[in-house]
């Protein structure tokens, strides 16, 4: 899924699959959350919104249920990890 980058509010990023109506969005802290049943409406709306973070707020994070989506990046590893192995 393609994320478009934003930086509105605690979003991060939002992405929409039309074909399977998942909307994904990206949080401050990194954490992704899929809505399942999000119309093509919505997202047009969502997307050009002069205020993602209020519409998501209102009309998505109240009216969807959001379920963790599985991070596709591996984490980062820490370079201080090598230095306190035991």
């Amino acid at each position: 899924m393609e994320m478009k980058r934003i930086s509105s509010g605690k979003l991060r990023a939002i992405g929409y699959e039309p074909r399977e109506s998942i909307l994904r969005v990206e949080l401050e802290d990194g954490s992704l959350i899929d809505y399942a049943g999000v119309s093509d409406e919505i997202w047009r709306r969502l997307s050009n919104s002069g205020s993602a973070w209020s519409y998501y707020r209102d009309k998505i994070e109240e009216e969807f249920s959001g379920r963790r989506a599985a991070t596709s990046a591996p984490k980062k590893a820490n370079p201080l990890d090598d230095l306190f192995k035991k």
